[in-house]
């Protein structure tokens, strides 16, 4: 990687522009743009230098990607903003839609079917719920592979552990797939999640494999595993309880002196 790094003249002294040009891969020509504070510190998006720099320097019109204000491109923001409030108070609403991305399949039918009943002994059973349910694409999940949540200062978040008794079902299969599905599966169904109940969708899970279930095989949840979740959230209550106790210490104690 080619690295350039300059004085930031919107900033105050000191502080400098560094620019990584990237020299291979899909991404080669593109670059990146980081910011270091007069003591060395780095700051990788506009939020942290926001955050660190307070109300000492106005970064509403600051461009992070040229290191330059921008009055015109604060005019924009002020218009767009304008434009969605007006849009909302006339009857506009917000989208607040929580759908995960799931791609629906349309109909491959796309004109009139003409019912032949030439065999009048021939019956056709209706699924109603099938019937009432749009299909999905199959294996969905595998497009949330490779996202990862951040806290505030942009760090990477530790995946969460899984129980040893949840195994994953189906082709590339993996702990953060699993862990999505059935985040997916508690977050959009009222049913009961009980995995794939069926033997066969291990063997062949593109046939086999119960779309309303998460990507993984059949567990059974025990009063031993509430109990030790409730040990778990017991725990976890008497750890922010004494975190708070020493905080509240320590400001009186700050206070006092």
């Amino acid at each position: 990687m080619e690295r350039k790094r300059t004085e930031c003249a919107a900033l105050p002294p000191g502080w400098k522009k560094e620019e990584v040009i990237r020299k291979s891969g899909l991404s080669a020509g593109k670059s990146d743009v980081y910011y270091y504070s007069p003591s060395g510190k780095k700051f990788r998006s506009k939020p942290q230098l926001s955050r660190y720099l307070g109300n000492s320097v106005d970064l509403a019109c600051f461009d992070f990607r040229t290191g330059k204000m921008m009055p015109g491109k604060l005019q924009k923001n002020k218009q767009r903003l304008r434009h969605d409030a007006l849009s909302i108070s006339k009857g506009g609403k917000m989208d607040l839609n929580t759908t995960l991305p799931i791609r629906q399949t349309a109909s491959i039918f796309k004109q009139p079917i003409t019912k032949v009943t030439t065999h009048p002994g021939n019956k056709v059973k209706t699924d109603l719920q099938r019937a009432t349910e749009q299909p999905r694409q199959l294996f969905w999940e595998r497009r949330l592979k490779g996202l990862r949540s951040s806290d505030v200062t942009e760090e990477v978040l530790r995946t969460m552990d899984l129980p040893k008794g949840l195994q994953s079902v189906g082709p590339d299969s993996s702990d953060d797939i699993l862990l999505s599905a059935i985040a997916s599966a508690l977050h959009m169904s009222s049913s009961p999640i009980t995995g794939q109940m069926s033997v066969a969708a291990e063997k062949n899970p593109a046939i086999w494999l119960n779309t309303s279930q998460p990507l993984c095989r059949a567990f059974t949840v025990t009063d031993e595993h509430i109990r030790e979740q409730e040990l778990k959230v017991h725990q976890a209550r008497r750890s922010l309880e004494e975190a708070l106790m020493a905080d509240g210490l320590a400001r009186t104690t700050v206070n006092q002196g």
